[in-house]
């Protein structure tokens, strides 16, 4: 199906008018949901073409920032940031839907507004940064899927001047490998692909991979699966054939309503997201 989003940006003024936190972003969500007759039904939810941002909050040394919007018939959502001297990060956001919303959720059992907190992964960004990611993340909690994607967002901005260098997300950089295991599975139509160094004295792969057999749960359902042996060609200054190891390499992602996402891990880098 087709389903209209908008984008929303958000500029918070400080007490002399001047920019202290941005954002421009799309966001959608897919969430399941009793019905009177005690099955589940789907629903995604889409921003409206009028939103609010009250209640956000500049932030300082000593206080969180908040951006925070609110949108349709009685939903919002909201982000802090705290900051220490050099860097700034996401923390928590806070989803309140409300099934009270007919139009969305027609034949809810629960009425009125039920509120998901998540934490959130985004890595430190250094202060006077701009945080860019154009690629579409997502976050799974409580029987509800968070989407994202053209996300711009700079917290504690500097003398009311958006900075001009920017941090990417590592889904718009697939060539360097995260530092840590990543935590949010990236929603793409194409394979994107992430590895690290390979050792020089790596010793050459069998010619067939393995076959791996990899799943995802849904609750308690299984909605994904896939048997398959993989293998990395990589152009460098030689041809380099990496075999994923089933026996090494788990699978994370999850399930959505119009989408699905499979990601393969080693336990030190995403190697292949689908």
């Amino acid at each position: 199906g087709f389903f209209q989003s908008y984008a929303v940006e958000v500029d918070v003024k400080d007490a002399s008018n001047a920019t202290c936190l941005y954002a421009k972003w799309m966001m959608r969500f897919l969430i399941k949901y009793e019905t009177n007759s005690s099955d589940y039904k789907s629903a995604t939810l889409n921003l409206s073409s009028s939103v609010t941002h009250n209640g956000s909050v500049c932030g300082s040394d000593t206080q969180a920032a908040l951006l925070a919007v609110q949108f349709g018939e009685g939903h919002s959502w909201s982000i802090n940031f705290t900051r220490n001297n050099e860097t700034y990060q996401g923390d928590f956001i806070t989803f309140t839907y409300n099934t009270n919303d007919t139009a969305v959720f027609p034949d809810a059992k629960r009425k009125g507004p039920i509120t998901i907190v998540v934490k959130d992964t985004m890595r430190p960004i250094e202060l006077n940064n701009i945080f860019v990611c154009h690629n579409t993340d997502f976050l799974e909690a409580e029987n509800v899927t968070q989407i994202f994607w053209n996300v711009t967002v700079q917290a504690f901005v500097q003398n009311g001047t958006l900075g001009k260098k920017e941090s990417r997300c590592r889904a718009d950089t697939p060539t360097s490998a995260p530092t840590v295991p990543p935590t949010i599975a990236n929603v793409t139509t194409a394979s994107t692909t992430t590895l690290s160094p390979a050792p020089t004295t790596a010793p050459k792969p069998v010619e067939n991979p393995d076959t791996g057999n990899y799943s995802l749960k849904s609750g308690n359902k299984t909605c994904l699966l896939a048997t398959v042996g993989l293998q990395l060609n990589v152009s460098q200054n030689k041809p380099l054939l990496i075999n994923i190891n089933p026996k090494t390499t788990t699978a994370d992602g999850a399930c959505g309503n119009t989408t699905a996402t499979l990601k393969l891990n080693d336990g030190n880098s995403t190697l292949i997201g689908f």
